[in-house]
């Protein structure tokens, strides 16, 4: 599985990346622009999002990849509350709301999920 992880926090997530790393390949970019050119450039099956990209906003962003790809898995690092993050991502069909402080059993988490899925 392909995953593109979008941080501009690699070192804080560096066993969430590690972890995803498992499933085959993960290609890191650091801006929401650089994570739309990595999709439409690579067509990864999984994309992961960090609030506080530079550039971008994690539910903004979603909506463009699903213009890319309406079929690709997304996930978002964020700190809003469960009913929040529904109520900003409603409609988005994001797979996965995961802590900001995520590692490698969210990791493991994400990608049993993403797997059940396939």
């Amino acid at each position: 599985m392909l995953c593109v992880i979008a941080t501009a926090r690699p070192e804080d997530l560096a066993a969430f990346i590690e972890g995803l790393k498992k499933a085959g390949s993960a290609i890191l970019v650091r801006t929401g622009l650089e994570t739309l050119e990595a999709a439409r450039a690579r067509t990864p099956q999984m994309v992961v999002i960090d609030q506080g990209l530079p550039d971008s906003e994690p539910f903004a962003l979603v909506q463009e990849l699903i213009k890319i790809n309406a079929m690709m898995n997304t996930a978002v690092l964020t700190g809003l509350s469960p009913e929040e993050f529904h109520e900003q991502g409603e409609g988005l069909g994001i797979l996965a709301s995961l802590p900001l402080a995520s590692g490698l059993r969210e990791a493991e988490e994400l990608l049993a999920l993403a797997e059940r899925l396939c």
